[in-house]
């Protein structure tokens, strides 16, 4: 079960990470910091009786339509369940209900195998920063768009071009017009029709 973090579960988180990550660890109080302070979402997958098996977290940054996947583990012990995929879904979910358009992400160059999660999920790469982790591995820079998928079902509007500098509403008119009954003629005559009427 995937559900929001709360403060008692740090020193499962600190467990994940010391399992899961060689360096680049949260401290006690940066986790602390980053589920009561920050500008963040945190989220574990816990199944009873075992635990917490993994966390994701996501940060949001004011005044953009960007979300940032900060850092996501599972518990080796627990790898090749789906949880790490089950978090990532989780995560963009949480940044689409936080108005985010788009999530960014770093992941290191050496590691394949997370990539390729990355990419089956819809992330793309789009820049690499040199000597970006700990130990001086770079970083793999990939984003997804959030936005949902277009609805097929709805009508794709023409484009008209006014053809007057005064008929700028009547040319919109008929564009709407058109999506919602193709047997509508878009031209000058129909275009200077609704600037008369109107």
């Amino acid at each position: 079960m995937i559900r929001q973090a709360k403060s008692r579960d740090i020193r499962a988180l600190i467990n994940i990470e010391h399992r899961a990550f060689r360096t680049d660890r949260f401290s006690q109080r940066s986790f602390r910091y980053l589920l009561s302070e920050a500008n963040a979402v945190t989220l574990v997958d816990e199944e009873k009786p075992r635990g917490v098996q993994g966390y994701t977290m996501v940060l949001f940054h004011e005044g953009t339509s960007l979300a940032r996947l900060y850092s996501i583990a599972v518990d080796p012990h627990h790898h090749g369940k789906g949880i790490g995929r089950a978090l990532l879904r989780a995560a963009c979910h949480a940044a689409v209900e936080h108005g985010a358009a788009y999530m960014r992400l770093e992941v290191r160059e050496d590691d394949a195998r997370t990539q390729a999660l990355y990419r089956s999920e819809g992330f793309r790469p789009f820049g690499v920063h040199k000597d970006y982790y700990e130990d001086h591995v770079g970083a793999v820079r990939m984003e997804k768009k959030l936005g949902p998928a277009r609805d097929p079902r709805l009508a794709r509007v023409p484009y008209y071009p006014q053809s007057l500098y005064f008929t700028c509403g009547p040319a919109a008119m008929l564009m709407a017009m058109h999506a919602l009954d193709s047997k509508i003629k878009m031209d000058q005559t129909a275009e200077l029709r609704l600037w008369r009427e109107s």
